[in-house]
């Protein structure tokens, strides 16, 4: 009897001990609404289907576009429950029967997801998933999905600017920004940048923009204005267009283009300034491209990367069960100094 009590307790302590090496820790959304609603779970580890990699993620990009899908009030609701994040990097776990590309091991990033990024290991296509630069560790990895594959879609896709012409970066410190500035100076540009506190334009200089505006400034537009030396700038990379749309059209020479970036509400603008200098406007919406211009995208941010070009700063990291503070910080924030991560 004393044998047999022994064996069941020995049967007992590893099943746990094989469902804790079968488990991880994820982040689930199961109701729409605050921070409050992310939560830490133990889950099983997802497994790759055919055209899949499992991907030990070690660290995860933080999105605004996160925060509107937790409340509900993004367009796209996803099914509940759902794990967040589409960003992040790591290590290839396992590789799908016909992914050639990847093999266990590899460090990879990744710029969506099947699972979802908020946990230690996900399920990502092979196509959304990429070779990370030896230059870069794990957390600037988790930078580069989002906003570099935005920087790039917005100046080159988008925008097709050229070397030589100028471009103003209306919030450059933040992530997308950051992105812009390490592109475009890659690429020959003038490029004027704007932050709303010290910090961020000792980080816009740091990265090399030609002149830093404090948007917070009274009179600012003017002062860039005179920098273009009356004539305006070529090219507006905006972040916040219900909040500077009408400046930028302001500020742009004829011709000029402002190419929308980010908003978070309704502006009401003056069409004759689009009219007296024969303007445009130009959205900017990462997930309308193509499948070769994603290709492209990647490449371009793989190979800017390899030679040094791009380098994402990491503003601040966070444990996963800190992921709500995360979410406040990125929404609340007075001014961005670079990227949010978790680290997992």
């Amino acid at each position: 009897m004393q044998n047999q009590r022994e064996s069941q307790h020995c049967k007992r302590n590893f099943t746990r001990a094989i469902q804790r090496v079968m488990n991880m820790k994820a982040i689930k959304v199961e109701s729409f609404g605050g921070p409050e609603v992310l939560k830490v779970c133990d889950v099983p580890i997802p497994q790759p289907a055919e055209d899949e990699v499992l991907v030990r993620i070690k660290a995860v990009g933080i999105n605004p576009v996160d925060t509107y899908l937790r409340t509900g009030t993004h367009t796209i609701k996803p099914p509940l429950p759902y794990t967040p994040g589409s960003d992040g990097a790591g290590l290839v776990e396992k590789a799908g029967a016909a992914v050639t590309k990847f093999k266990a091991g590899d460090r990879v990033f990744v710029s969506g997801t099947v699972t979802g990024s908020y946990a230690e290991y996900a399920t990502v296509k092979a196509s959304t998933t990429h070779p990370l630069p030896a230059l870069l560790d794990f957390k600037q990895g988790a930078a580069l999905g989002a906003p570099y594959f935005t920087a790039y879609r917005a100046l080159f896709i988008r925008g097709n600017i050229q070397a030589g012409q100028t471009l103003l970066i209306h919030g450059a410190s933040g992530a997308v920004g950051n992105g812009c500035i390490q592109f475009a100076k890659a690429h020959g540009l003038t490029v004027f940048g704007t932050a709303g506190s010290q910090q961020g334009l000792d980080l816009i200089k740091k990265l090399g923009v030609d002149q830093a505006f404090n948007h917070r400034e009274e009179g600012y537009e003017q002062k860039i204005m005179a920098a273009s030396n009356g004539k305006g700038v070529d090219y507006v990379a905006e972040m916040l267009s219900n909040v500077n749309l009408q400046k930028d059209l302001d500020l742009l020479a004829h011709g000029g283009t402002v190419l929308l970036i980010g908003s978070r509400g309704d502006i009401n603008i003056s069409p004759r300034s689009l009219m007296t200098k024969e303007t445009k406007m130009i959205g900017v919406m990462l997930p309308r491209s193509t499948k070769e211009e994603m290709a492209l995208t990647s490449s371009e941010v793989v190979k800017g990367a390899e030679a040094g070009h791009l380098a994402p700063v990491i503003a601040r990291e966070y444990p996963l069960a800190e992921v709500g503070q995360a979410h406040q910080d990125i929404i609340n924030t007075t001014s961005a100094a670079g990227k949010l991560v978790l680290v997992t």
